[in-house]
């Protein structure tokens, strides 16, 4: 059994010294390489994991809380690292279920492995394709957004298999990055997160075997694994964007302070607390329905989840768009730091569901309908 480590200390230690290097990074489109050496050398991308698999012991909202600390001084090192953390959030809520999980999370432990997601782009119709051959699936597929994986050890994703004997089905798989067949196109080059690594992984005839996938399901139907997915990725993944948003304000209030003599000034700084706290409250509601793992998934619970999400989103990127107003013209200048603040929180926006994809999907679980229609290509549910 391992002793739990101390996240607290970690942030303090590593955050400052991740903050330092952020606006580089940015400026030069490069991936916190160096970064997610310091955090694997803490053992953090294990910390997840229960001390009885091997792992640090930490609970669910101790490791929101560190991403949420850690984004304050280097936004693109937090978003990439929710992405791990809610694979194996997930993993830990089915093993604690009874589900499976454990396997991979002894793998995490025991190897400090580092999980690079595909999910959010897929969402539920999956892309690329799945072959069936002797001893498993011949993979080819486009991968968007694999944010980590010049660092990554494994790929966590799916891909469709139309010609399946049940049916158009999607297959769930982890595959090693060192398999034959994978390769990066290094096209990240983007508005925020630039520092993200998160570029398109593509996978030619990579080779998968039968007792690698991990879940099969319709293809274009809400899976109840997806009430475990969304319960445990949206706080993560909202976490860092809260911490940049706070960032963003704290730059803003010291940088307002010269300006108490414009009557403006101290209106626009109660607007933007006003929106910075809403965003808070909801961001913290979707911890606590995440509950430390304690939860019943369901549809309706990704549903409150997915609200949440939205009023997190809007109000990050408002809080920091107020943030600037706030700072007056200094804030358009680079070195004060406002400027990748802003860009940096565009992006929460993308992260399934984007808002009309979550009212529509809400709307229908309130009305007592499938939360998707069977009938429409559920790809048009996806983010792009």
């Amino acid at each position: 059994m391992s002793a739990k480590i101390d996240l607290i200390e970690i942030a303090a230690k590593l955050g400052p010294k991740f903050g330092r290097h952020a606006a580089d990074l940015d400026q030069a489109d490069r991936f916190v390489g160096d970064n997610y050496d310091d955090l694997r050398e803490c053992n953090v991308f294990s910390a997840l994991v229960p001390s009885a698999i091997g792992g640090g012991g930490v609970s669910y909202s101790e490791m929101c809380e560190f991403v949420r600390e850690i984004a304050r001084h280097c936004s693109s090192t937090a978003l990439s690292l929710s992405m791990h953390q809610h694979l194996v959030s997930a993993a830990v809520a089915n093993d604690m279920a009874g589900r499976p999980g454990r396997s991979l999370l002894e793998k995490v432990a025991g190897s400090e492995l580092i999980l690079i997601s595909t999910g959010a782009n897929d969402w539920l119709e999956s892309s690329g394709t799945a072959k069936k051959v002797e001893g498993g699936y011949e993979i080819t597929a486009i991968k968007p957004f694999a944010s980590g994986s010049p660092k990554g050890d494994v790929l966590v994703t799916s891909a469709a298999c139309d010609d399946h004997q049940d049916g158009p089905q999607v297959l769930h798989f982890p595959v090693p990055f060192s398999s034959d067949g994978i390769s990066f196109m290094d096209d990240w080059k983007t508005l925020g997160m630039r520092a993200t690594g998160s570029q398109t992984i593509k996978l030619e005839n990579v080779f998968v075997p039968d007792a690698a996938i991990a879940l099969q399901r319709s293809r274009g139907r809400f899976h109840p694994a997806f009430s475990v997915i969304v319960a445990v990725a949206l706080p993560m993944i909202m976490s860092a964007y809260i911490g940049v948003a706070e960032a963003a304000v704290e730059i803003a209030r010291q940088k307002a302070k010269s300006r108490v003599s414009d009557a403006v000034t101290p209106l626009l700084v109660g607007e933007m607390e006003n929106l910075l706290t809403t965003a808070q409250i909801a961001r913290d509601d979707m911890v606590r329905l995440a509950n430390d793992f304690n939860f019943e998934p369901s549809v309706n619970l990704a549903s409150q989840m997915l609200i949440r999400k939205t009023i997190c989103a809007k109000h990050v990127i408002a809080a920091c768009e107020k943030a600037l107003e706030a700072t007056g013209g200094s804030g358009f200048f680079r070195k004060v730091g406002l400027e990748r603040l802003l860009r940096d929180v565009h992006a929460a926006q993308f992260h399934p569901l984007p808002e009309k994809r979550q009212q529509i999907f809400t709307g229908r679980v309130s009305l007592g309908l499938e939360p998707v229609p069977s009938t429409e290509p559920a790809q048009q549910q996806a983010a792009t």
